[in-house]
């Protein structure tokens, strides 16, 4: 019986973990229809957002790095639209 109680826990707990750290759900768009990436770094370069690391995650565009605060960041943007999806301030 404790095995089963101590299985269903670790599952919930990897089920919680996993499901907060998931990646956006951004809508799709042929590529042509995709904002700039140079765009976007200077949009964020302008509000203060010092970029560490810029990729494609799926159907997003995500940024890790800084705000202006200097607070860690990692955002989802929308590739057509560049508008925030997901945005998740990390501890230091």
């Amino acid at each position: 019986m404790k095995k089963t109680s101590f299985g269903l826990l670790i599952g919930a707990f990897l089920l919680t973990a996993t499901s907060a750290y998931a990646a956006a759900d951004c809508k799709s768009y042929p590529k042509e229809e995709w904002a700039s990436e140079q765009s976007l770094k200077e949009a964020l370069d302008a509000e203060g957002y010092t970029i560490k690391k810029f990729k494609i995650d799926g159907n997003c565009y995500e940024i890790y790095g800084r705000n202006k605060e200097g607070k860690k960041v990692e955002i989802y943007f929308d590739m057509k639209t560049l508008a925030i999806v997901k945005a998740i301030g990390l501890k230091d």
